[in-house]
């Protein structure tokens, strides 16, 4: 009844005219979690974004890095030392529990990675202490972090690497208070430090209602408006983001102009969309990677054969069409082509039945086998209708003797139980959050030197092989060698199967006609500031 009532109430204000000056947002899921440390969903960054900084920041719109809360920065001549100078005067949020007594400064920026890095840091393992973007980028390249002064941090490398300034760019590398933290350990509750958020962005949460809502009021004295950035200052009085998991709810939402921003609409709703007299059809030219993984703890597909059979078995040229509505491309490589490093010689796995039944049969399995499929729960761009590909994929493998039975949850456990390895065939994929191709394979595809999979390598694919060229590709600076490193990367990924890959399609977005300075983001999540309603 709570949340009847909570929906029913969110809906009347989406409606009331006496909201002109807010913002409404139409997400498709709900938040995991509400420090940007603990999650690489898109849909939590979606949120968390509008409320922390990183050092730096990917331009909006663009590819290139730009100042944050770091305002400049060099690098040593070894490549191996980044020292940043950072912003003065950086106001940090309040709330109920917390009024800050000082400006952002270098503590927090130690605070915040030595909380990452140190097992023995008393927050590393508050709320589980899963940081899987820090984990999978940079814990065994950062050599260390060091204070220099107030306003100057130092990073040291144990080797060159390449990323590294657009890892540091990633929304997941935010800032956080050391000042608050203390206050909550002191007050015997740390885990309030990553549910009740405070930073330094343009926005401040007030309220979230779980799987209905969050709200978020503008933080005036953020650094953006501060300095007079007009893309960094909040121009609305308020956001509501309500949370609708139906894509076609979404959509109707944006229609009847009760979502002034509705992300991820079906792509047959397209046409609607810009044949409406309210919103306006925004493609954003993001780049993502969607594909199947093979859970290799289980027995039945540690056979190459099994994997092989499975790939053969897809019809990938009609899925891709169906399921992204004649906007998609079909692929056989794991970095898309918008990027350099694309294997563009990679085509998807033949479809052959009969090679299936072979391979099959070679494997021991001629009657073939039963297996779980999951279904990506929400529409991104790397799977814009997962249900209809699974059922796609289930009647394909039906046809060598496999039966497949699709799974799917709601999109915060979905990605809780896909990383927990409970997926035997896990529905996955990523959107590039910072403009360098190294991004997806090694978050999805990597183990650390321990053979640990990365924190989203739902499938626990660990091959040495592929390991040691993601790491020499992450060493130079060489841009042809490196793409030429991500090439053979890939080969080594297609030719072993541990996944089969969909390919990607373009970011729709419904807005409204009455949205001003909306920009969408190519790389990472798109800001809120600098963002108006007639």
């Amino acid at each position: 009844m709570k949340r009847s009532l909570a929906i029913a109430s969110l809906m009347t204000a989406l409606a009331s005219p006496a909201l002109a000056g807010t913002l409404t947002v139409c997400l498709e899921g709900s938040p995991e979690i509400f420090n940007p440390q603990l999650t690489s969903s898109g849909t939590t960054s979606t949120v968390l974004g509008q409320i922390y900084d990183n050092l730096i920041a990917v331009e909006r719109g663009g590819s290139n890095i730009v100042p944050a809360l770091a305002e400049s920065w060099t690098v040593s001549e070894d490549g191996k030392t980044y020292t940043f100078k950072l912003r003065k005067g950086v106001k940090w949020q309040s709330n109920a529990a917390f009024t800050p007594t000082r400006d952002f400064n270098a503590d927090d920026v130690i605070f915040t990675f030595q909380r990452m890095m140190n097992p023995d840091h008393p927050y590393n393992k508050v709320n589980g202490g899963n940081y899987i973007t820090f984990k999978t980028k940079l814990a065994d390249a950062l050599a260390s972090v060091e204070k220099i002064d107030d306003y100057t941090v130092a990073f040291t490398l144990k080797a060159p690497l390449a990323p590294f300034t657009g890892i540091m760019a990633h929304g997941s590398i935010a800032m956080t208070s050391a000042e608050y933290a203390d206050a909550m350990a002191k007050a015997g509750t740390p885990e309030q430090f990553d549910r009740a958020p405070i930073g330094t962005g343009p926005f401040q949460l007030q309220a979230y209602q779980t799987d209905a809502m969050v709200r978020l009021l503008p933080f005036a004295d953020t650094w953006g408006a501060a300095a007079g950035i007009a893309e960094n200052t909040p121009m609305v009085d308020a956001i509501i983001m309500a949370i609708s998991p139906d894509a076609s709810v979404r959509v109707q939402r944006a229609l009847a102009g009760e979502c002034a921003i509705s992300y991820y609409p079906n792509l047959a709703d397209a046409e609607a969309i810009k044949a409406s007299n309210k919103v306006d059809l925004v493609v954003a030219k993001v780049a993502s990677s969607g594909f199947i993984n093979f859970n290799f703890k289980l027995d039945k597909f540690k056979d190459i054969r099994v994997r092989q059979a499975l790939a053969h078995a897809i019809n990938m040229e009609p899925l891709v069409e169906v399921v992204f509505n004649g906007m998609g491309h079909a692929t056989g490589a794991v970095v898309p082509p918008a990027f350099w490093g694309h294997a563009d010689d990679l085509k998807p796995y033949a479809y052959d039945p009969a090679k299936a039944k072979a391979l099959l049969a070679e494997a021991g399995v001629a009657d073939g086998f039963e297996t779980q499929l999951w279904a990506v729960p929400v529409s991104r761009p790397y799977m814009p209708n997962g249900r209809r590909a699974a059922e796609m994929i289930q009647a394909d493998w039906a046809a060598i003797g496999v039966k497949a039975e699709i799974v799917t949850y709601e999109w915060a456990e979905y990605i809780q139980r896909s990383r927990a390895f409970e997926a035997e065939v896990g529905m996955f994929g990523g959107i590039y959050d910072f403009p360098d191709p190294s991004q997806i394979p090694n978050n999805y595809f990597t183990c650390n030197a321990e053979g640990k999979p990365s924190p989203s390598n739902i499938g626990a694919w660990c091959n040495d092989a592929f390991n040691a060229v993601m790491a020499n590709a992450g060493s130079i600076t060489d841009q042809d060698e490196r793409a030429k490193l991500y090439v053979e990367a890939q080969h080594i990924l297609y030719d072993d199967v541990p996944a089969v890959m969909f390919g990607g399609a373009d970011q729709l977005m419904a807005v409204g006609k009455s949205v001003k300075g909306f920009v969408p983001a190519v790389f990472g999540s798109s800001r809120m500031s600098g963002v108006s309603v007639d």
